[in-house]
């Protein structure tokens, strides 16, 4: 069995264990991975755009907002959006700030249709530490993943 297929029978595994209704759960650093991997895999972040100008952006990330800023109203293009960008029998690995927009954005891309949905945990800056303040409790970019700023 080839590194590809042990993390994503991992991530499988993880998403049985937490009864996620996609594929599976990836760490950030497998995520990456599988990108490098997988050819035709597409990570898709759905922060706003907002987020992706002033924290820092993916390279080759398709950006796709599940929620619009100021207001944090549903983005109803989302779907005919992502049914756009992206081939629903591809591979997609879905990112945000901490992992939980992603995870709904994975769950109605699964229900919609799409095959191989898959979560990144800790999404780009990870949860709130102690003081409130993310990026040092996980993540893409505490990961040293590639990003760049804005």
């Amino acid at each position: 069995m080839g590194k590809l297929s042990e993390i994503l029978l991992l991530a499988q595994s993880r998403a049985r264990d937490l009864s996620l209704p996609y594929e599976g759960a990836l760490t950030p650093r497998e995520a990456y991975e599988v990108l490098r991997m997988a050819p035709g895999a597409h990570l898709i972040d759905v922060r706003t755009r907002a987020e992706l100008e002033w924290v820092g952006r993916i390279p080759s990330a398709v950006e796709i907002e599940w929620q619009s800023y100021p207001g944090n109203q549903f983005n109803p293009n989302f779907l005919p959006q992502l049914k756009q960008a992206v081939d629903p029998e591809t591979l997609l690995l879905f990112i945000c700030r901490s992992g939980k927009r992603s995870s709904a954005a994975a769950r109605l891309a699964t229900e919609a249709g799409f095959r191989g949905c898959y979560n990144v945990l800790e999404g780009f800056e990870g949860d709130k530490d102690a003081r409130s303040q993310r990026g040092t409790l996980g993540g893409w970019r505490l990961a040293g993943l590639p990003w760049q700023q804005g």
